[in-house]
């Protein structure tokens, strides 16, 4: 959004009783000037949390294992296939953090710690394993044209011979929305290395959530006739996106993963602000606002409570995200 574009659309509101937040948008909008410059491509380092504290320093060693990997796509996929648990066991018999089937794991598994036994439900035996797994199919399908990571994720989801057959990522639906979904989630993991652009729905978010203000919190809220309307931090954020056509996931952890992450002089108007006891961890996060500008958030913020403005700049301040459609869709449904 241009600030000419955000002084229009706060013009407009400031008539109808809405200008406290869109003039802070305004201003924001104004220091932040020409923030707009694409978001990090190829970044290695992992966004402060993203990663559970406990497996980070893998993540960060395993998936600098070959140049078609780095730890954000690592990151990604054990996101994307278990939300870093474990204990994580599919109906199709896919086990551990990395989701092995027994036959890929016996082919393919390895004994990262060196403590002689490849363990599929350790991490420190599933997440090398994972990484070097990754390796192998990019060795597969080297030669074949096109980016030898989209290569490597078609392989992972197609197998090498379709990729090598069609010359890159195979004109298989569900390969390429796999492809796009990694590289794409891959972003949410990632320390961005320049400045994150603006979102597109920011204003219409924050409207959307004004209007909410002085609601009773309701512990499970979605906004509902049945609820009378009434929200819970979550409920809101993703019922103020889901007006300008964004679907969230239901719950705060899971949304921090619907954008990259700009640091805290870097925030915009729109974006989400996550709060949390355990600052390296963002599957603890328990608590998420919309952030307004000046140092404040709308939020639904504990039972016996409305609906209200409060200052981000607490002990428990976790972190932030510029949500978008694209890492919206990146999202798994269930993690």
């Amino acid at each position: 959004m241009t600030v000419r574009k955000a002084w229009i659309v706060a013009t407009a509101l400031v008539g109808s009783g809405l200008g406290f937040v869109m003039l802070l948008v305004v201003g924001v909008y104004m220091t932040a000037g020409g923030i707009a410059g694409g978001a990090a491509q190829g970044a290695v380092g992992l966004a402060k949390g993203a990663v559970p504290a406990a497996y980070q320093p893998l993540v960060q060693k395993w998936g600098n294992l070959c140049p078609a990997i780095n730890p954000a796509l690592l990151a990604a996929q054990l996101y994307q296939e278990s939300g870093f648990n474990p204990k994580a066991k599919s109906p199709a018999q896919a086990e551990g953090m990395a989701q092995f089937i027994p036959g890929t794991w016996a082919t393919h598994g390895v004994d990262g710690d060196g403590d002689g036994d490849r363990d599929v439900w350790d991490p420190n035996d599933a997440i090398p394993s994972a990484a070097s797994y990754d390796c192998s199919l990019a060795k597969y399908v080297k030669d074949a044209p096109g980016d030898p990571t989209e290569n490597m994720l078609a392989a992972y989801n197609a197998g090498a011979y379709a990729v090598i057959k069609y010359g890159g990522v195979p004109p298989y639906a569900e390969t390429q929305n796999y492809v796009k979904t990694i590289t794409t989630l891959a972003k949410s993991f990632a320390r961005p290395v320049t400045r994150v652009d603006p979102s597109k729905q920011a204003a219409g978010a924050i409207t959307y959530a004004q209007k909410k203000l002085g609601t009773p919190y309701l512990w499970g809220g979605n906004g509902t006739s049945d609820q009378d309307g009434r929200f819970d931090c979550s409920g809101l954020t993703k019922a103020a996106y889901e007006s300008v056509g964004v679907t969230l996931p239901r719950v705060a952890n899971d949304q921090y993963n619907a954008g990259q992450h700009p640091k805290r002089e870097e925030l915009l108007p729109g974006d989400l602000v996550f709060f949390s006891d355990d600052l390296g961890n963002s599957r603890a996060i328990r608590h998420v606002g919309i952030y307004v500008g000046g140092g404040y958030m709308i939020d639904a913020p504990k039972p016996g409570a409305v609906i209200r403005f409060d200052p981000i700049d607490t002990p428990d301040y976790f972190g932030a995200t510029r949500v978008t459609e694209d890492g919206a869709k990146a999202l798994p449904t269930s993690v």
